[in-house]
């Protein structure tokens, strides 16, 4: 399917690895000028010579704190003297997890603030750059767990349900302008950080965290809410729906939240 975005420009947020990473490649597949955006150097420089070689001459790896305005502002700022517009925002940025007893306000305070004030401050700048563009198309990430629920995530899934509510509002207040937006949900997605951050733990149980199987395997067993096709989804599952709802090809497709969970939620 031809997406019509040779030569767009596009900046993803949290592109240098995981689902915005497998994004940020789609985009460079199809022919975008592709700016990602996270906090390590080294991840960074690596990530824009991969989107290079994709086929993305262009692209860049723009270093940015997402819990500071000031920063996020610069990084924007060099999109604008670079390309002088902006067709489409990818926004993957979400914090930590955290149950309701363990967390102080100050851990509420940095879960709303790399959660969702990163998406209002990434949208902020992105707006005027989009609306200099001949067209313009958003995604924030959301998460499955606003439908449903776990005590591990308290703070993390109130920081999503936010940004929801954000990316419905911007698709209301947009729309007039052409530029159209989505929420996106993904469900457990056997990332790198997830395979890293569970390891010892999958190790005790014999299982594998790099196994999609295994890894759904775990999460029915240890949260009780299975995916009905069996299995964890990878990254580029999540970045083939992005792609099209960031493309010229979506012309329809506006203020929806998409779940991409394999079948965990069907209210």
């Amino acid at each position: 399917m031809e997406l019509g975005i040779a030569d767009a420009t596009a900046v993803v947020t949290g592109g240098s690895k995981g689902m915005g990473r497998a994004v940020a490649e789609v985009l460079a597949g199809e022919g975008a000028r592709v700016a990602v955006m996270a906090r390590g150097r080294e991840a960074l420089d690596g990530t824009a010579s991969a989107l290079r070689a994709a086929g993305s001459p262009d692209a860049l790896g723009i270093s940015v704190d997402m819990t500071d305005a000031d920063s996020i502002s610069e990084g924007f700022g060099q999109v604008a003297d670079r390309w002088g517009s902006l067709n489409i925002l990818v926004h993957t940025i979400g914090p930590a997890a955290g149950r309701f007893e363990d967390l102080d306000d100050k851990g509420w305070d940095d879960a709303f603030a790399l959660g969702t004030m990163s998406a209002v401050r990434s949208a902020r700048a992105a707006v005027p750059l989009m609306r200099a563009a001949d067209w313009g198309r958003m995604v924030i990430f959301s998460a499955h767990s606003i439908q449903r629920q776990s005590p591990i995530l308290v703070a993390y899934t109130a920081s999503k349900a936010a940004v929801t509510s954000i990316a419905k509002n911007l698709a209301k207040s947009l729309a007039p302008d052409g530029i159209l937006v989505n929420a996106v949900c993904p469900g457990t997605i056997v990332t790198a950080s997830f395979t890293e951050n569970l390891k010892d733990v999958f190790a005790a149980e014999n299982l594998d965290p790099t196994d999609p199987n295994d890894v759904m395997t775990w999460i029915d067993k240890t949260f009780h809410q299975p995916a009905d096709i069996g299995r964890a989804g990878l990254p580029d599952e999540v970045a083939s729906l992005t792609a099209y709802l960031v493309s010229r090809r979506n012309g329809y497709v506006t203020g929806a939240c998409i779940n991409v969970d394999g079948g965990s939620d069907f209210v």
